[in-house]
């Protein structure tokens, strides 16, 4: 039977960033050694999942121009995180890349995404690759009582109310009345 040429398909890309750096995730799974170029404005990336046998590659021509030296990146079992420091601090950039298409493979990174006038107190919190800049959902559970029966913020840890404390049984406690045959 004659071998099938496989296709190289598109890497799915997330991305957020933040007034001085874009964080961008390449979410193939179980790539070993994948080739990966960062120049000041671009991003290449390509491997082949473990898994799936899948070649993948992403090439992002970058909306603005990055410093090399400090960007950084990783890769995990679960994908390839980019720390990218861009060259120059100010505004959000309008997009990720420099073309205004839109593509399939690109997304929003909501675990890392902040609006460019939320408070920079939030953002300083703990970030790097693969910190969600103070957007931690276990941390605002803690905060609202909701995680291991903590209190917080003003609201009552209700673990150790006692159930017979408003006058009697609880009412699932209760027997229930004989069926009736009809």
């Amino acid at each position: 039977m004659p071998e099938t040429q496989h296709k190289v398909l598109p890497a799915p890309v997330y991305w957020a960033q933040r007034s001085n750096l874009v964080y961008i995730k390449i979410g193939v799974e179980d790539v070993k050694s994948p080739d990966i170029k960062v120049e000041k404005d671009k991003i290449y990336y390509k491997g082949v999942g473990t898994g799936s046998k899948q070649e993948y590659e992403a090439n992002l021509e970058l909306f603005d121009e990055i410093n090399t030296e400090d960007s950084k990146y990783i890769v995990r079992d679960r994908g390839t995180e980019f720390v990218l420091i861009k060259a120059k601090e100010g505004p959000f950039w309008k997009r990720l890349l420099k073309t205004q298409q839109k593509f399939h493979w690109l997304k929003i990174d909501f675990n890392k995404w902040k609006d460019e006038d939320d408070s920079e107190d939030e953002a300083s919190g703990p970030g790097g690759v693969g910190g969600g800049g103070g957007g931690d959902f276990e941390e605002m559970m803690r905060q609202m009582g909701g995680l291991g029966g903590m209190g917080g913020a003003g609201m009552p840890d209700l673990g150790d109310l006692d159930d017979k404390e408003e006058g009697g049984a609880d009412s699932d406690d209760e027997e229930l009345p004989e069926l009736e045959d009809k």
